[in-house]
């Protein structure tokens, strides 16, 4: 069973759509996963993320990608690579992760609500 949560509790979270601007293998990390530079845009700039992503998508695809990421949690340490933002993804019937994104274009940097 989740935990409920109350609309304070999400209000908390900076949910925004950010454009990725290169994506590079991460083979040091525990995980198959790939290093994600993306843009939001003027106020929070370029962030730096580790994500599993290596089933679904090559990182030649994914630069010009908009996504969707958590910007305000804390950074983590992954093999090395500070990892700035939580990228947003939910997995498919195999547990591999595919990327949340916007219908249409929108503004880096703009916040979900």
């Amino acid at each position: 069973m989740e935990t409920p949560c109350t609309i304070e509790d999400f209000d908390k979270l900076a949910i925004n759509a950010g454009t990725i601007v290169d994506a590079q293998p991460f083979p040091e990390a525990r995980k198959p996963s790939l290093r994600l530079w993306i843009d939001f845009g003027p106020e929070i700039g370029v962030k730096q993320s580790s994500a599993q992503l290596t089933v679904h998508y090559r990182t030649d695809r994914l630069i010009g990608r908009q996504v969707v990421a958590v910007t305000n949690f804390p950074p983590r340490n992954i093999a090395g690579f500070r990892s700035e933002v939580l990228v947003l993804g939910i997995p498919d019937p195999d547990g591999a992760v595919v990327l949340l994104k916007p219908d249409f274009a929108v503004p880096n940097g703009g916040k979900m609500f």
